[in-house]
């Protein structure tokens, strides 16, 4: 891209040539300044950015933006080396030419930076992990992250029926100001009772004979999830895992926040071991999210197709109460709709208002497998 995007392309992405230079990881507050996270790319760009005169090491990459994903690619072999869903990023900073790309994370132990352990206690502390490019576009990046955000706003009081010239000023950001976050997740995480470590015995060379999928973006610990067993095989054999569980780490590598094709490999990787050591949460297969909106005028802030939730709004009520993009809705207010054509959805979504909507969900891939649309690929 040469210039300012079209908000029209940002919906099916936009590439940008740039040097990678490096990711390092802060310690942040949780809703710091602005002024405190342009100091934070800052210190990101003194870690990374070697001394004048000394060399750079870069990689060629290709930066692709839209209102879904920001992903960055090998510009040679276009293998995804970094892919953040564009509602976990935080904050993007242009400093001359480089581009700081700021994504909130959590310590793979589930823990935040300064809470105690077994606290139930929302976090005070986050982790954000900060990669570093330099492009002549710096500016034009920067500018283009923030367009995508602005479209995705408004797509969603679009989808929701809402007229942006309804929102007084500020409305919205000062009833989200009064809600407490709700995610079942931060409680069951943090429980020490919950967390299991598994052992499990296999023949070198036999599959460990699991399918895995992803937790779903807006996850309090995003990681994969047990979707299938092998009947017979090693770890159904074991007796430990259930569908539903959250795999934290393999053999002490953590598997918090990597793509699920990394996941995969590694898993994979483990085929002529003889012993697996899995740390695992035990979770249920389906996920429960509870939504306030006292008014139809708040838009929910995710859009949904034929039942799946395909994007959420950053920092908005849904993403408050636990939606995840990547889940299939099961059931909203008691009301199943695994049959329901996609309007009627939309129909009753748009009309949920009240102190509490409860909608339950799981992994789209895992209600395939599940329901047999999808045939399951052991590891």
């Amino acid at each position: 891209m040469p210039g300012p995007c079209d908000p029209e392309d940002l919906l099916d992405g936009v590439i940008f040539g740039a040097k990678y230079l490096g990711s390092t990881q802060l310690k942040s507050e949780k809703n710091p300044s602005t002024s405190a996270r342009m100091a934070q790319a800052q210190e990101a760009v003194d870690r990374i950015k070697a001394p004048e005169g000394e060399s750079q090491p870069m990689t060629e990459v290709d930066l692709f933006i839209s209102t879904q994903r920001i992903k960055v690619l090998s510009a040679d072999t276009q293998e995804a080396m970094m892919d953040h869903a564009l509602q976990m990023i935080s904050y993007i900073a242009d400093i001359g030419n480089i581009v700081v790309l700021m994504a909130r994370r959590r310590p793979a132990d589930g823990k935040s930076a300064d809470s105690p352990a077994g606290s139930a206690a929302p976090p005070k502390k986050c982790w954000m992990i900060c990669h570093v490019f330099s492009s002549d576009n710096a500016q034009i990046i920067a500018q283009a992250i923030g367009q995508a955000f602005g479209v995705t706003y408004q797509q969603f009081l679009h989808t929701n029926g809402i007229k942006a010239s309804d929102l007084k000023p500020g409305e919205y950001s000062d009833y989200l100001s009064t809600q407490e976050l709700y995610n079942g997740d931060l409680v069951h995480f943090s429980r020490s009772e919950n967390l299991r470590e598994v052992c499990i015995s296999k023949k070198p060379g036999e599959l460990l004979g699991l399918v895995i999928v992803e937790s779903g973006w807006g996850s309090i610990l995003p990681t994969v999830v047990v979707a299938n067993l092998l009947h017979g095989g090693p770890a159904e054999r074991s007796g430990e895992l259930s569908i539903g569980d959250h795999i934290m780490s393999v053999n002490g590598t953590s598997l918090v926040g990597l793509p699920i094709t990394t996941c995969q490999s590694i898993i994979r990787d483990l085929k002529n071991l003889s012993i697996i050591n899995l740390s695992i949460v035990h979770c249920p297969p389906v996920t429960s999210a509870i939504i306030k909106r006292p008014d139809a005028k708040y838009q929910l802030g995710f859009s949904v197709e034929d039942g799946v939730i395909c994007s959420l709004m950053r920092g908005g009520i849904a993403e408050r109460g636990g939606i995840r993009v990547g889940h299939r809705i099961i059931e909203i207010n008691g009301q199943s709709v695994v049959a329901t054509p996609h309007e009627k959805i939309i129909d009753i979504l748009s009309n949920a208002v009240g102190e509490q909507i409860h909608l339950k969900t799981m992994p789209t891939s895992m209600y395939r497998l599940l329901t047999g649309l999808d045939q399951p690929v052991y590891l």
